[in-house]
């Protein structure tokens, strides 16, 4: 069954990079260490910043991320405090190499998922994106985390470079026991934009006509395979209105270095709408992200049109042929 997934009005979706360092080199990577940093946050701030976000009144959903989270040592400690606070429910995104023994120092009570980025259904195609190697560790990442009870979801960024193995994913996961799959658009920024610029006659991302006679059919497939999945929808049908996330959703993107966004494709600039300065949130000057959310182009996402406006087509008249939508929106099909 296919339905949208909208904004979630009564939820806070908190997602912390505790660090930004990491093991590997992927060429997609969005991390920007001029703009986020590259100190590690200590357990206690950590802990500290997790209190900030939390709202009883809401669903709170917790996300850490990296750089690669596994690699900081307080990561367990930093799981559980954050069940303590009250977070409903908590994930950890990884690579795969699980580094501290962190499966065997958290239970399936205590994580609700881990995440796993895996860009290839065969090793070459993988390790060409994210590094000699990364396939087998990533497989024997989710091996583990299955055999211990944890359930495993794989999140898959589509490109120009790893379209084609997109259907490959299906009976990979099924074999492995993956029971969530998010498909991920690439989005231009860290390490894609250097990329993108450097050669535009290649795009990384994919066309809309790709993208759509590609993306919703893996999904069914996968749907039926029993594995549940969830991709962004990217563009708008013909008269499908467009909303921001920033309108009308609580959803926080925490740096290193203290700079909270609201909307991930401004990541690479400093528009973050709000900072945590001595373990308070506070609100930046103008202008920032927020100041964009509000304003109405008829390509409909403002801030891809900023940044990324390479995934927009335009008729003889220079009007847009569709809209793009929110990069939070998504699609689901579920078993």
């Amino acid at each position: 069954m296919k339905q949208t997934v909208s904004f979630t009005r009564n939820a806070v979706n908190v997602f912390f990079h505790i660090l930004t360092r990491c093991n590997l080199r992927c060429r997609h990577c969005y991390i920007n260490p001029a703009q986020h940093g590259t100190a590690d946050l200590d357990t206690e701030t950590i802990i500290a910043w997790l209190k900030l976000f939390h709202d009883p009144a809401k669903r709170s959903n917790l996300i850490f991320l990296g750089g690669e989270p596994t690699l900081h040592e307080g990561l367990a400690r930093c799981v559980k405090a954050a069940r303590s606070i009250g977070y409903d429910s908590v994930t950890i995104d990884t690579n795969g190499y699980l580094f501290h023994d962190i499966t065997k120092k958290l239970s399936p009570s205590e994580l609700d998922v881990f995440s796993f980025s895996l860009d290839g259904a065969t090793r070459e195609t993988n390790d060409l994106i994210r590094g000699k190697g990364s396939y087998d560790r990533c497989i024997a990442g989710i091996r583990d985390a299955v055999s211990r009870g944890f359930e495993a979801s794989v999140i898959y960024t589509v490109s120009s470079e790893n379209a084609g193995e997109l259907p490959r994913m299906v009976p990979l996961l099924g074999a492995l026991g993956v029971t969530r799959f998010f498909i991920q658009v690439i989005g231009i920024r860290g390490r894609s934009a250097e990329e993108a610029h450097a050669s535009p006659e290649n795009p990384l991302q994919l066309t809309r006509e790709r993208w759509l006679e590609l993306v919703p059919p893996v999904a069914r497939q996968a749907a039926e395979a029993g594995i549940r999945t969830i991709y962004p929808r990217v563009f708008l049908e013909k008269g499908e209105p467009f909303e921001c996330a920033g309108n009308v959703a609580e959803n926080y993107f925490i740096f290193p270095n203290g700079r909270v966004y609201r909307c991930p494709l401004c990541e690479d600039y400093p528009l973050h709408a709000f900072a945590i300065r001595e373990n308070r949130l506070v609100r930046t000057g103008k202008i920032n992200e927020s100041d964009l959310f509000s304003l109405t182009i008829p390509e409909g996402c403002v801030i891809n049109k900023l940044v990324q406006d390479g995934n927009i087509e335009y008729d003889s008249a220079g009007r847009p042929l569709y809209r793009i939508a929110c990069c939070l929106l998504k699609d689901e099909e579920t078993p």
